[in-house]
């Protein structure tokens, strides 16, 4: 087996490992009664409905944390060390997850708290309220990411190349547009895998490249790549991304109120806003999440071959791209032809075998 195929095999048993971990702990609150006894020891400390929130998600959230962290040492750290990719020390992984968790866990006790504030006072709409505010709290992350998130685990420094400003000019010309900022993304001082992308929006949008990109790949393939950038940029990938999101985030809420008011009622509850029903809340919606997955990252795929397609007639230079897909994909240890099933299921991303062969259709078409 070659390295590419044996590294996502192992990255995938992880992440499947992971989801059954996930749904073993929380059923395991609920069958025996342990979602019971903490919500009741949270009650004793505290009338408010508030402070029970609060304690609860701190004592099933802390518990969570040390039971999964185990799989996010080794997914994050040792595996990606085994096959060379990272350059992380110990130190500095530690350092990112504790960044990580001083977002999350602020983030997500809020979320908490609100979604029971909204089972109090209003146990039939609450799907569209809470709907409503996730949507609106996504634009507006999406937007801060770039300025805030993202400079708290990389640095990010205006593109100085002048080669590189010299194809953005050039790209610019070709499309009318103007593009925001170019920033290079000090990915090296983590991994040897190289990426671009575009983040942001409105006065935050920006195209994001990657030292290692910068280093290893010719200006033909620096070109074809910030095309593909590009073309998420021309084409609105971003807010077609973010209206899909809401529709799903919807949808998703609304099946979560079916299923939470039927288990509510028949498995001993107090009601919608008992906090002991988190589990149930949980396993809805790890259950929802992967029923759309594939879904999801087909429609991901689809903007990507759009980028792609983009490139491809923006550069006419079909010979760039290619060298550019098998670079990413050595860089990165990717899979160039993975499993259809494995690709259709978890792939955001066509497979470079796939995004070969639409160059070559593409260049036969223009023939």
């Amino acid at each position: 087996m070659e390295e590419p195929e044996k590294y996502e095999r192992l990255k995938l048993a992880v992440t499947a490992a992971g989801f059954a971990v996930d749904v073993i702990f929380f059923a395991c609150l609920l069958i025996f009664g342990w979602t019971f006894q903490i919500r009741d020891l949270a009650d004793g400390i505290s009338a408010s409905p508030w402070l029970v929130v609060m304690i609860y998600v701190a004592l099933v959230g802390g518990v969570w944390k040390i039971i999964t962290l185990p799989s996010a040492f080794y997914s994050g750290f040792s595996l990606e060390h085994k096959f060379g990719l990272s350059r992380q020390s110990l130190k500095g992984w530690i350092i990112d997850q504790i960044k990580a968790l001083g977002i999350g866990l602020p983030l997500g006790l809020v979320a908490v708290e609100l979604g029971y504030f909204l089972f109090r006072v209003s146990p039939q709409r609450w799907w569209l309220y809470a709907g409503s505010i996730f949507v609106l709290f996504f634009i507006l992350l999406t937007n801060l990411v770039p300025i805030l998130i993202l400079p708290l685990f990389f640095k990010f420094k205006p593109m100085e190349s002048s080669e590189l400003q010299a194809v953005v000019n050039r790209l610019s010309r070709k499309t009318h547009t103007t593009i925001g900022g170019i920033y290079e993304w000090s990915l090296g001082e983590k991994t040897r895998k190289a990426n671009a992308a575009v983040v942001g929006w409105g006065n935050t949008r920006r195209i994001i490249v990657s030292d290692t990109l910068l280093r290893q790949f010719s200006t033909d393939e620096l070109e074809v790549i910030m095309a593909h950038e590009l073309g998420h940029h021309v084409k609105n990938h971003i807010w077609q991304a973010i209206g899909l999101q809401a529709v799903l985030t919807y949808c998703g809420f609304f099946l979560t109120q079916t299923l939470l008011a039927y288990f509510s009622r028949s498995k001993g509850f107090t009601g919608l806003s008992d906090i002991a029903n988190f589990p149930v809340f949980v396993l809805i919606s790890m259950s929802l999440s992967m029923l759309v997955l594939p879904g999801a990252n087909y429609f991901s795929r689809r903007l990507e071959t759009a980028a792609d397609l983009y490139a491809l007639d923006l550069t006419g230079d079909a010979l760039a791209f290619v060298s550019s897909m098998e670079k990413l994909a050595d860089l990165n240890l990717a899979n160039k032809t993975p499993n259809k099933l494995i690709e259709f299921i978890f792939h955001s991303h066509p497979s470079v075998e796939d995004r070969i062969k639409l160059a070559a259709d593409r260049v036969g078409q223009n023939v």
